[in-house]
Order: structure tokens, then C-alpha cells, then sequence
């Protein structure tokens, strides 16, 4: 199958697990509304899906390193969507915290995996990742849709029925594979050779990455987190107001991560992504200070300068450790993600005791220390998976040629 009909796939099948990843921020008023929880509480449920994806998403990358695991796609798509769909059904707020976990654990482990596949997939390409990332970033954007049609209608009963985008993106999963058997086949040393290129690894620029990421995280699951009650008390709107807040943030997001690959192609990665933070604490400021129907605008700004770095950074991530391909993913698109997570609670509890516009009034500071962590970065040399797609398959003559070490298999 051409790369052209994998890609799109691949985006598909991503939105289908990152819908997850929405719900559990989109189903917060919900459990507010019915099960009468704290802001602290609420926001605790958002830290149950990321504590877990905070710390497995660099352990499975770093497996994917070792040896693939496609076998992961299909199998972590329907966990993501069995623990929210079993979410609504357990009353105890502890048993809504472990199927929310499980649900974590599901999108922890397909995220490092699917990374490998689209990159070998895309041949290296920033726009081919982008496409990628922005099935991601669709599957968010419908989530608090979906979430709302599903649990308004049978309340938090109808959980189950969530499940349906997981049973579709595990078929697609297989399809994928079935179509490209040569990701089943790359031996552990002869792939970090190639995906090298005899570069050494720039740790000192991967963590200062890996900060920036961190920031983002924080301000963008901080907004996902109470956005729609937020919206309420800014444009006085009712529920149908945050929801449709909600929906221009994850929205906004696929217009941005597309626009960031297409940039890259124009600029340097480096630099788009240093430009986006600027533009992001006008925006974030926006949206704390600015009442009434301007404040959809500024959302839509702040997703758009969010997003547009997203999978820049993942490339650039995977570039500055390039023999550690799977780590380099686990750490970009799982942990600095999810320590978006564990901060939420910190704000729901000022915001129980204070107010939220004091609780989100921080958030404009963290795109500027983002900027000042990317701006001295250097742009990393591209390693094309065209170029040693042949050298990765074992006993491939390429692989000889070159003296990778594993090409007598």
C-alpha cells in the first residue's frame, strides 16, 4: 500500500485513540453535575489519565527501541477506549480514577509505537507528521461533541457506547500493519545504526525541548481542564458556551498542527515553533482577561499557537536522539505531556480557593519560558527513512553494504 493511502490511516486511526484523551477532560462537567465533585476532584480525574501515560510512554519507547511491538496499535487503541467507557459506570469516584487510569495506560502505550510507523511511514517527511499528529488533534476536537451527544442523552450510564471509536481505530491498526509487514522485521542494533546516521545524541537540546514541552502541557491541559467553566463566566453563556469553547480549542488545534508542518517546509522548525509561544501569550492572555464573543477568538489563537509546534517537536525530539527514536517519542508525546496533568489539581484547588481567572492567570507566563528554552536552540540534520529503509530489513543487501551491524541475519 502507497505511503499516500498509510498516512491517512495512520491519522484516522490516531484520532481514534486521542478522542480519549478529550473525553476525560470533556466528561469533567459531567461528573461535576452528577456526582457533585470538587474542582480539586474533578481535576484529579484528568491527573488519573496522565499519571500513568506520565511515566509509560518513555518505558514503552524505549521497548519500541529495543524491538518493535506493533502488535501495541491495535491492542492499546481498544484499552484507550474500554476504561472510558467504563468510566460512567462505577459510582465510586476510586473506581472512576482506575478506569480512567486504564484508559491512560491505552494511550501510553500506542502513542511511542505509532510515532515509529508514521516516520518510517512518511519517509522523514514534517508534513507527512503533521498529518499524522493531526488525527490526534481531530479526535480531541470531537471529543467534548461526542462526549456531550452520548452522555446528555443517557447520562453517565451510556459510557459504554464510547467505545465504538476504539473498535474502529483497532481495525485500522491491523490494516496498517498488514499493509507494512517490514516494521515487523527491523532488528534492534541495525535500527538505531541507520535511524543515527553516525550522529551522536544532543541530550543538553532534547531537554531543553522537552521543557518547553513541559510548559505547553501545562497551560494547554490547564485551559482543556476548565475551559467550558470558564467560558461560562466570560461570555455568560450556559453549557452549550463551554462546550463550544472546548470544541475551538481542540478544533483550532488540527488547523495548527497542519499549518506548523507546512511551515517547517518554509522556515526551519526552530523558528516556527519560537514564533507560535509568542503568539501564544497573547492569546493565553486573551482568554483570561477578555469577556464577552472576543474570547472564542483568543481560544482560537491560543490553540493555533499550541499547536503549531506540536509535531515539529516530536521531529525535532526523535532528531536530537536519533539512535533512541521510540524514547525520544515517549518523552515528547507522554511524559512532558502528561505533567500537564499532574499540575491540574494544583489549579482546581486554587481555583476552589480563589477564583478561575487567579487559578489560570499563571498559564500566560509559561509559552514566554518556553520561548527563552527554544530560542538558542540549533535545527538537527533530518535522517530521511528513505535512506535506510532497505539497511533496516534483516539480510537486505543495503544492510551489508553499508556494515550495519546485524545485515548477516
Amino acid at each position: 500500500m502507497a505511503t499516500k493511502k498509510i498516512i491517512p490511516l495512520l491519522s484516522v486511526g490516531h484520532a481514534c485513540v486521542d478522542v480519549y484523551q478529550g473525553a476525560v477532560t470533556a466528561l469533567v462537567p459531567f461528573f461535576v453535575a452528577e456526582r457533585e465533585y470538587s474542582y480539586a476532584a474533578a481535576s484529579g480525574i484528568v491527573l488519573a489519565a496522565s499519571l500513568l501515560s506520565s511515566v509509560a510512554q518513555p518505558l514503552f519507547g524505549a521497548l519500541t527501541d529495543r524491538r518493535p511491538m506493533p502488535w501495541l496499535l491495535p491492542v492499546s487503541t481498544f484499552l484507550g477506549g474500554l476504561g472510558i467507557a467504563l468510566s460512567g459506570l462505577g459510582g465510586a469516584y476510586a473506581l472512576t480514577l482506575a478506569f480512567v487510569a486504564v484508559s491512560g495506560l491505552g494511550v501510553a502505550a500506542y502513542h511511542p509505537e505509532s510515532a515509529r510507523v508514521a516516520r518510517r511511514a512518511g519517509r522523514g517527511s514534517h508534513r507527512a507528521m503533521s498529518w499524522f499528529s493531526v488525527g490526534g488533534n481531530v479526535g480531541f476536537a470531537l471529543a467534548p461533541v461526542l462526549v456531550s451527544a452520548v452522555v446528555a442523552a443517557g447520562g453517565l450510564r451510556a459510557t459504554p457506547f464510547l467505545v465504538v471509536p476504539a473498535l474502529v481505530g483497532s481495525v485500522l491498526c491491523v490494516v496498517v500493519l498488514r499493509a507494512m509487514p517490514e516494521v515487523t522485521r527491523v532488528t534492534p542494533v541495525a535500527g538505531a545504526a541507520a535511524r543515527s546516521g553516525g550522529r551522536t545524541d544532543d541530550v543538553v537540546s532534547f531537554v531543553n525541548l522537552s521543557l518547553a514541552v513541559v510548559c505547553r502541557s501545562v497551560v494547554f491541559i490547564g485551559l482543556s481542564t476548565f475551559l467550558t467553566f470558564y467560558a461560562r463566566e466570560r461570555t455568560g453563556g450556559g453549557t452549550a458556551a463551554g462546550t463550544a469553547a472546548l470544541f475551538v480549542l481542540y478544533a483550532g488545534g488540527a488547523v495548527g498542527t497542519v499549518l506548523g508542518g507546512a511551515l517547517a517546509e518554509r522556515w526551519d522548525r526552530v523558528t516556527v515553533v519560537r514564533r507560535s509561544y509568542l503568539l501564544s501569550v497573547v492569546a493565553v492572555a486573551g482568554i483570561v482577561f477578555v469577556p464577552g464573543p472576543a474570547f472564542y477568538l483568543f481560544v482560537a489563537l491560543a490553540s493555533a499557537g499550541l499547536y503549531v509546534p506540536f509535531s515539529l517537536q516530536v521531529t525535532l525530539g526523535q532528531d536530537y536522539l536519533p539512535s533512541r527514536v521510540g524514547t525520544a517519542s515517549g518523552v515528547t508525546l507522554g511524559l512532558t505531556v502528561s505533567v500537564g496533568g499532574m499540575v491540574s489539581p494544583a489549579l482546581g484547588a486554587l481555583a476552589d480557593a480563589t477564583s478561575l481567572r487567579t487559578a489560570l492567570t499563571p498559564l500566560i507566563a509559561l509559552p514566554a519560558v518556553a520561548w527563552l528554552l527554544i530560542r538558542t536552540l540549533p535545527e538537527p540534520a533530518v535522517v530521511d527513512t528513505a535512506d535506510y529503509d532497505a539497511a533496516k530489513l534483516p539480510g537486505n543487501a543495503s544492510a551489508s553494504s553499508a556494515g550495519l551491524p546485524g545485515s548477516a541475519e
